[in-house]
């Protein structure tokens, strides 16, 4: 490729994303080339790659393409494609609005999990319809050294297993993927959230995101949390008919999860921009195969 390829670096809540616009969907993004783009020594570094196309351009997003025009192609660190990033829709919907595609308001986005709802409010907070929470059957148990502790399952389009400790350090480095059992829970991995209480409806984590290692943040993880945690002190807004607010402390910050009475949750944070360039084309061919 002898032509450069445009980029931009964001973050929310510091979960951090390389952002590439690729409308018509004619870069080659191997896994390869993604993860040395993500790598933070010798590429431009992020927890994971945005990829900007139309969804009509996608042939895993061309059957969404009538209920929103724009797919996020999230994939991680490594490579490896997942289902949805809460984090990332909010910098995916940013970048629309920067770069002119969208403006305030409410906008549809496309991701392997299905369409989100994305609000860009004025204040500079973005809210992401984050779709239901489902509870899987079944105990789940998380390990750290010798130590053990039960494990709420929570898929959010992705799989999740919360567990809550009497302190975060309790986590370890969290650098390799916690073990788990029964090892049917999660065929394909799991991303693992440990959690204290900081006051009513008020919780910490920290997360070890597969794919990625730990994190300074985690969207779905901190939807999943938010649902754990209100399931723990008896709340239910499909019960109740109230919904259920939990401020969650990521590493990188802040973020705000309801659970509506329909099952809904949504997540408020920030979304930054933080630079934009160009990727050396020759570079980039030499990395990605």
């Amino acid at each position: 490729m002898s032509t450069r390829i445009a980029f931009l670096k964001g973050h929310g809540t510091e979960n951090d994303f390389v952002i590439i616009p690729d409308p018509d969907n004619a870069i080659d993004l191997s896994p390869a080339a993604v993860a040395a783009l993500c790598d933070r020594r010798a590429g431009i570094g992020g927890d994971g790659l945005l990829h900007v196309v139309r969804s009509a351009a996608h042939p895993e997003a061309k059957d969404m393409a009538a209920e929103a025009e724009w797919f996020m192609d999230y994939r991680n660190g490594d490579g490896s494609t997942v289902e949805m990033c809460g984090n990332g829709v909010r910098v995916f919907a940013r970048y629309l609005q920067r770069a002119g595609h969208v403006l305030e308001g409410d906008i549809a986005v496309a991701t392997r999990g299905g369409v989100k709802t994305v609000h860009l409010a004025k204040d500079g907070d973005v809210t992401v319809g984050m779709g239901r929470a489902l509870l899987p059957e079944g105990g789940v148990t998380v390990s750290v050294g010798e130590r053990s502790w039960p494990a709420r399952n929570v898929n959010m389009g992705n799989p999740h297993a919360v567990a809550f400790v009497d302190d975060l350090a309790q986590a370890g480095d969290l650098f390799a993927p916690p073990p788990f059992t029964p090892a049917s829970a999660y065929p394909q991995g799991v991303n693992v959230e440990f959690v204290v209480d900081r006051g009513p409806r008020h919780v910490a984590l920290r997360v070890h995101e597969r794919g990625a290692g730990e994190t300074r943040s985690c969207g779905t993880g901190a939807c999943a949390v938010a649902v754990a945690a209100a399931r723990r002190d008896g709340a239910d807004p499909a019960v109740t008919g109230t919904p259920a607010t939990y401020t969650v402390d990521v590493p990188g910050g802040r973020l705000v999860i309801t659970e509506r009475a329909d099952g809904e949750i949504e997540m408020t944070g920030p979304a930054v921009i933080v630079a934009e360039g160009e990727i050396d084309g020759a570079w980039f061919d030499a990395v990605g195969r």
